[in-house]
C-alpha cells in the first residue's frame, strides 16, 4: 500500500493541469478522422500544416493569386462546376441523421459504421504537388491522401468528408493517390522513358519539365523503384507495363493501412480475391463491390481504370501493415 501511495505521488509530481493557451504538441505523424488525431508512425502533412494541400479551399492552389478566386474560376475558360471539391457522406442517411451530420459533423463511432473501403490509385502525374493541381485546380476533384515518392503522406480532408475520387465507392471509402507515372500497354512502354533513367547505380525517378516543380519534401531525395526491372502483368484483361513504387511509399502506405484498420475497423486488411485466393485484377461486379470490405484498387471500382497497376505489391503492403498493427 505504501508503494502504491508513493508511486501515485511521484506520478502526480510530473503532471499539472494544462493552462489556458498551452499548445498541444503534435509529432508530425497524425492523420485526422472525425476531428480526432491518430498516430501512423510515418510522416504526415495535413491540410492545416505548412506545405500542406487544402481541399477545403475554394480557390485554385496554383497559378496567379489574383486569378485564383472562385469568381475568376467561373469566368475563366476552364470553369469548375462548383466551388466544393468534396461532399457529404449522405447515402443511406435518414432525415434526422442527415441534419445532424450536415450541421455538426460525424462522431467517430458513427463514421466507423459507414467507412469500410480504402481505394488505392496511382496519380499518373508523378508528384503529389502536380496531383493536387490536376485534381483540385483543373478537374474539381479530391482525394483524402496523396503519397509522394519520398514517402511523405499528405492529407487534404478529414476522413469524415466524401472525397470525389472513385465514383460509386466514394460514400463508403477513403482514397489515396500514390505519386507515379503509372502503367501503360506494353506497346507504349516508351511512355515510361521521361520518368525513369539509369544513372549508373540503377533505375531512378526523373521528373519531366512539363509537370513543373516536383515539390518533393525530402531535400536531395533520389527515388528508385522497389524492383529494378519493370513489371508486366494483366489488369482489366490488358497486358500492361509499369515500374514498381518506391520502398518509401510502400513503408508509409503500410503504416497508413494499419492505422486505418484501427481507426476505422471495418476497413479489413485484405483485397478482392477469387475462389482460389488470388487477387482479382479487374472490376468487381456490383454484388462483389457491395460485399467487399477492405482494400481496393481503382480498377476494382471502374472498368476503365487500371490503377494501381500490375506492379503494386498487395501482399507486401498487407504483410508490413500487419506487423505495424
Amino acid at each position: 500500500m505504501l508503494f502504491l501511495t508513493l508511486f501515485l505521488a511521484a506520478g502526480c509530481a510530473h503532471w499539472r493541469k494544462p493552462h489556458p493557451g498551452d499548445p498541444l504538441v503534435r509529432v508530425g505523424d497524425e492523420i485526422v478522422v472525425a476531428g480526432q488525431l491518430f498516430h501512423t508512425g510515418t510522416r504526415v502533412v495535413t491540410w492545416m500544416d505548412p506545405g500542406g494541400y487544402d481541399a477545403y479551399r475554394v480557390e485554385r492552389r496554383f497559378g496567379e493569386v489574383t486569378r485564383s478566386d472562385w469568381d475568376s474560376n467561373e469566368k475563366g475558360g476552364k470553369a469548375l462546376d462548383t466551388p466544393n471539391r468534396y461532399g457529404l457522406r449522405k447515402d443511406g442517411l435518414d432525415a434526422a441523421m442527415l441534419e445532424k451530420v450536415r450541421g455538426g459533423g460525424w462522431s467517430l463511432p458513427e463514421l466507423q459504421e459507414r467507412i469500410d473501403q480504402f481505394v488505392i490509385h496511382f496519380d499518373a502525374t508523378g508528384t503529389s504537388r502536380r496531383c493536387f493541381e490536376v485534381l483540385h485546380d483543373l478537374r474539381g476533384l479530391s482525394v483524402h491522401f496523396m503519397l509522394d515518392s519520398d514517402g511523405t503522406l499528405y492529407q487534404t480532408l478529414d476522413l469524415k468528408e466524401r472525397a470525389w475520387h472513385a465514383t460509386t465507392a466514394n460514400s463508403r471509402s477513403v482514397g489515396i493517390e500514390i505519386a507515379q507515372a503509372g502503367a501503360f500497354p506494353v506497346a507504349q512502354r516508351r511512355n515510361l522513358e521521361p520518368w525513369y533513367t539509369n544513372d549508373g547505380f540503377g533505375i531512378r525517378l526523373t521528373y519531366p519539365e512539363w509537370i513543373g516543380p516536383p515539390g518533393i519534401a525530402t531535400p536531395g531525395f533520389i527515388g528508385r523503384p522497389a524492383r529494378p526491372d519493370p513489371v508486366i502483368g494483366k489488369v482489366q484483361d490488358s497486358e500492361l507495363i509499369q515500374y514498381d513504387f518506391t520502398p518509401q511509399q510502400y513503408a508509409a502506405l503500410a503504416r497508413l493501412v494499419a492505422t486505418l484498420n484501427r481507426a476505422l475497423p471495418r476497413i479489413r486488411m485484405d483485397y478482392p480475391r477469387d475462389a482460389t485466393g488470388q487477387l482479382i485484377p479487374r472490376a468487381l461486379t456490383p454484388e462483389q463491390l457491395k460485399e467487399h470490405t477492405g482494400l481496393l484498387g481503382h480498377y476494382h471500382v471502374q472498368r476503365g481504370k487500371v490503377d494501381p497497376g500490375p506492379a503494386f505489391n498487395w501482399d507486401g503492403v498487407l504483410r508490413e501493415a500487419r506487423r505495424a498493427r
